[in-house]
């Protein structure tokens, strides 16, 4: 690159936030989602019990991230599975879990994050009695839709209605979850 055109250009690049959100052309207007509700109103209970609420949808970002609240009431966690194309990041915010991503485990509590990178097979656990976690999944995806589909079932699912799911939302179910046994 010759020296004036980085000389520049430069200036810029430097300036810009390295998690900046594309310029929108009718950006939101700022909204306060109270705990225990959900974005738009629909609650969307992991496995049927506990809430795991939309608080910041993909719609708000343009894409870019999608927030979610689980409030944990019983000792649940989802099977071990991979996203293809998002990153997780777990906010412990009450309680105690039990994580697993690829082949290390944590013990995380309150105040604690866990970063789950995207291509890495993941699972956790509540140890806890009560918990809440705010998770971001970034970019957003299509992890809305996966809730909202999995919300449909009366039961739970069989493995295969789940791996089918969770391959048309770009996860792939790899095996079961953690245990307390």
């Amino acid at each position: 690159m010759l020296r004036r055109k980085f000389l520049t250009i430069a200036p810029f690049a430097l300036n810009t936030p390295p998690f900046a959100l594309p310029t929108m052309v009718n950006p939101p207007k700022p909204f306060v989602v109270k705990s225990g509700e959900a974005r738009f109103g629909t609650h969307t209970p992991y496995k049927g019990i506990n809430p795991n609420d939309i608080k910041i949808s993909g719609k708000d970002t343009n894409g870019q991230l999608a927030v979610f609240e689980y409030i944990g009431n019983e000792k649940l966690g989802p099977s071990l599975h991979v996203h293809h194309d998002q990153d997780e990041i777990f906010s412990i915010i009450e309680g105690e879990f039990l994580f697993q991503v690829g082949n290390e485990k944590f013990n995380v509590k309150a105040g604690d994050t866990v970063f789950a990178p995207r291509k890495i097979p993941h699972t956790w656990i509540q140890l806890s009695d009560k918990s809440k976690i705010l998770y971001y999944v970034q970019p957003a995806g299509k992890m809305e839709a996966f809730f909202l589909k999995m919300n449909e079932f009366k039961a739970p699912p069989t493995l295969q209605q789940a791996e089918q799911i969770h391959e048309a939302h770009g996860m792939t179910i790899l095996g079961p979850g953690l245990s307390l046994k």
